[in-house]
């Protein structure tokens, strides 16, 4: 049986996604003899979050394909790859608090049903610019959905139970976007019914369906709690600020670096100011803003916060670069591109079901060490871009080091206050989504650029491998300094 090691410090069992509003009622034990209804509704759960999950990642195995068949610029193939995370990570923490004031089980159905529905649309886009508009679309119905989870597993299971069904969504949420690499392959050259790319998509709606069959009977009941109002200035200019950050940097290369991309950068920069300015406002005014200041002096949080902004920055470019140079000069099918990843997946699957079980001593310390070895593993993907069995081993180890980023969530909340936990962890979960935009835009049009209309995929491995390099190396930096944190804190 798969199990996570739970922390053990001032919060046992923080969830690794917001739950509820501070002043819930205390979560009520599950009622005796309820233990196969309480399964069923970890099963429902679970599966919405794979699905959201697997779609960060499901869709870059299908980029190459869907580019010939929808005439994609390279612009828009990193909008159909980063729309659906740029929504997913400005949304995540509204969507907790939404569960919160509707009630978890309502905002968990209407995220689900806005999810089928998307995936299908997105399955059935006939043009690239509706297929972007649908990814945003489709990451803010996950960011409805998602936040739910935890909260409705807080709500059934208490102990050891509880415990157990931790690791089951930490194993989830490890395995989900890796899986997906592989998945993406699978759906594309199998081509069911001529579909080609869309299956990515269109896979989701009929589990989507059947959790809606089953989602109502299974899920308990509950109300919302009402409490503090949504900060919409908050998440208003968190918003334009990614925007204006992202945009840029995707549709610069395209367009020859016009004025506007530059202004649009500064502003983004000054947006992040007014961000701030407007948290310490609703702070001081008594509401709850979208990220507390007080959860950012949380020990070893800042720390946390930027070791997983860069890793998922560094991993996200790593699959869609990769992808696109198997696909690319290694003319490789989207099936066996899609089995590629088989040896990353493994390696990150093993390290991230293996390492939390490691004693307090070496857990810490293993988050620089692992990221550390990534880095030094990204260097060879220039030299190993012919391809074959280097290329793959180079990959695994890859996979290798970055399987310590699930860690570094649990490592970080152990010394949060009880009552800061879902705020904490809704930062942290949206800083990871994040990282993968800005990774998208940023390393993904280095290698675009690099690979010029030639298409030379393996000379642009060079550059992104030591790019790359320097990300996890800030990445492991930043996680040296979480593992010396809590040490100063008790002296």
């Amino acid at each position: 049986m798969l199990r996570f090691a739970a922390p053990t410090d001032s919060v046992r069992a923080p969830s690794a996604a917001p739950t509820s509003n501070r002043g819930d009622p205390p979560t009520p034990a599950p009622p005796p003899g309820r233990r196969a209804s309480a399964g069923l509704v970890l099963g429902v759960v679970l599966v919405g979050q794979f699905m959201a999950n697997l779609d960060v990642s499901i869709v870059n195995v299908a980029l190459p394909v869907l580019r010939t068949d929808l005439r994609v610029s390279d612009a828009g193939l990193q909008l159909v790859a980063a729309g659906y995370l740029i929504s997913y990570a400005v949304l995540l923490i509204t969507g907790a608090r939404l569960g919160g004031i509707l009630g978890y089980r309502r905002a968990f159905l209407a995220g689900l049903a806005a999810f089928t529905l998307t995936s299908a649309a997105c399955g059935f886009a006939p043009r690239a610019g509706s297929l972007i508009g649908f990814r945003f679309a489709q990451g803010a119905s996950a960011a409805l959905m998602t936040p739910q989870v935890m909260s409705i597993i807080q709500r059934t299971r208490s102990g050891p139970a509880r415990n157990r069904a931790l690791g089951y969504f930490a194993a989830v949420i490890a395995g989900g976007i890796v899986v997906g690499q592989a998945a993406g392959g699978l759906l594309v050259d199998a081509d069911l019914f001529g579909s080609g790319w869309r299956a990515v998509f269109l896979v989701n709606v009929p589990v989507g369906l059947l959790l809606l069959i089953v989602a109502p009977r299974a899920l308990p009941a509950d109300r919302g709690h009402g409490g503090p109002a949504l900060d919409l200035p908050g998440l208003a200019t968190l918003s334009a600020a990614v925007l204006l950050f992202v945009l840029p940097l995707v549709l610069g290369h395209d367009l020859g670096w016009p004025a506007w991309t530059f202004a649009s950068l500064g502003a983004s920069v000054v947006l992040v100011g007014v961000f701030v300015l407007v948290q310490r406002h609703v702070a001081a005014r008594g509401g709850r803003p979208l990220i507390s200041p007080r959860v950012l002096r949380a020990p070893g949080l800042p720390a946390a916060g930027v070791a997983l902004l860069l890793a998922p920055c560094a991993w996200g470019a790593f699959l869609f670069t990769t992808t696109l140079h198997l696909q690319g000069e290694l003319e490789l099918s989207p099936l066996r591109s899609g089995l590629a990843f088989i040896p990353c997946v493994g390696a990150f699957a093993l390290v991230s079901l293996s390492v939390p079980r490691l004693s307090g001593r070496l857990r810490r310390p293993a988050i620089p060490v692992g990221l550390s070895f990534a880095a030094v593993s990204y260097l060879f993907l220039g030299p190993t871009a012919g391809g074959g069995v280097p290329y793959e081993v180079v990959t695994a180890l890859v996979g290798l080091g970055l399987g310590v980023i699930p860690l570094i969530i649990s490592v970080a909340l152990e010394h949060v206050p009880v009552e800061d936990a879902p705020d904490a962890s809704g930062l942290l979960l949206t800083l990871l989504q994040l990282g993968q935009v800005i990774g998208l835009a940023t390393v993904g049009t280095l290698f675009l650029a690099l690979a010029g209309d030639t298409g030379a995929t393996g000379h642009a491995e060079w550059g992104v491998g030591w790019a790359l390099a320097a990300l996890a190396l800030l990445a492991a930096a930043s996680a040296a300094l979480l593992v010396r944190g809590p040490r100063l804190n008790r002296r």
